[in-house]
């Protein structure tokens, strides 16, 4: 792609997100003047911008293995987003778009103008029991503790199980039905993992959330399909999930994400696994302590394209100022029973990493 074709596209996704922003206001405006009853538009959104050093000084100036703070020693723009939705009343819309590294690494294999869309989808509540409802469109998926949105999460890295053994992102129908006030389930049929294009099967999932105290919740997921070039056959990609959070006073909340993955391939089988245990304290309104450990396998290296077994420990510490600005510092120390890792001599052989990471979150 030439300058001229770069230039452009920066352009245009800049644009479209102005475009998106000005509906957006003229929606919510139009709402007000109306004093509609109906849900109104809601427009909401953030930029996200990191600067992480790594200690091991890597030529590469890359986080091996890290997911969205990936580059070392530069200033980067994670991602800015704008999220319009309207709740389903009985029909509603969800469109998120969203500019950013961040986005390049979710997107790598889509369209320009997919790309610029991180969500796009209908929804409708059916008038079947306590209300069925219905998604149409691209939407996250449902697997996982931790999400794209970094404001959402009580670290600033990803988890390994968040990196390597999940999907982001789906297209395709899902819907959801209260079958107590305190159980949901929810099914979708989507394209694949991403998005893929690859075949012409189609991918399954299925969660259930459970929350038998108000403090306590317990949610298993699990998505299947055939996700291999031209397969549409029995030879399902699986992974199980479950994930338990806990409420433990006004100011404590521990979590715990556990996954287990496997899918049949031409040489044989490849499985991966792992866990993660997490722990938020609040010291205030505006700052909290963030803790995270975690193991992972990946035996046949399917995932993370080296036979290996990983463990990272994460502190963070967050400060808010003025309900809409946050700042987080975090240390993260990786290590890994191959050589995973750049040293400062150009070569991945290192065992273990340490990082520094600062960022800077601005919601509105």
């Amino acid at each position: 792609m030439t300058m001229d074709n770069v230039n452009t596209a920066i352009v245009w996704r800049i644009g479209m997100l102005a475009a998106v922003v000005v509906w957006g206001m003229q929606c919510t405006q139009a709402q007000v003047a109306a004093k509609d009853t109906a849900s109104p538009v809601v427009l909401t959104g953030f930029v996200d911008s990191y600067f992480s050093w790594n200690v091991d000084r890597p030529a590469s100036h890359i986080n091996r293995l890290a997911n969205f703070d990936l580059t070392e020693n530069q200033f980067m723009m994670s991602m800015a987003d704008i999220d319009l939705q309207k709740a389903a009343s009985p029909i509603g819309f969800h469109i998120e778009c969203a500019l950013g590294s961040t986005v390049d690494i979710i997107s790598a294999g889509d369209a320009e103008s997919a790309r610029f869309f991180q969500q796009a989808y209908l929804t409708a509540v059916l008038p079947v029991g306590a209300g069925l409802t219905v998604d149409a469109g691209k939407f996250v998926t449902h697997m996982g503790y931790e999400t794209i949105k970094a404001k959402d999460n009580a670290n600033y890295s990803r988890s390994f199980l968040f990196a390597w053994a999940i999907p982001y992102y789906h297209t395709g129908i899902r819907a959801s039905y209260p079958l107590r006030e305190n159980l949901t389930a929810s099914v979708d049929v989507c394209n694949g993992w991403n998005s893929a294009p690859g075949n012409s099967g189609k991918t399954f999932g299925a969660s259930v959330s459970f929350a038998p105290v108000p403090s306590l919740s317990l949610t298993a997921d699990w998505i299947g399909g055939p996700e291999q070039p031209d397969s549409v056959g029995s030879d399902f990609r699986h992974v199980f999930e479950g994930v338990v959070v806990l409420q433990a006073s006004d100011r404590f909340s521990v979590a715990i994400d556990g996954l287990y993955g496997s899918e049949k391939l031409p040489w044989g089988m490849a499985t991966w696994k792992g866990a993660a245990l997490y722990g938020r304290y609040a010291l205030s309104d505006a700052s909290a302590l963030s803790a995270r450990a975690e193991v992972y396998s990946d035996p046949e290296g399917y995932t993370t394209a080296l036979s290996q077994d990983l463990g990272e420990f994460t502190f963070t510490y967050e400060q808010r100022f003025l309900g809409a600005l946050i700042f987080r510092g975090e240390y993260r120390y990786d290590w890994s029973n191959a050589g995973a890792f750049d040293g400062s001599g150009g070569d991945a052989s290192r065992r273990n990493q340490s990082r520094i990471g600062l960022a800077c979150i601005v919601t509105f």
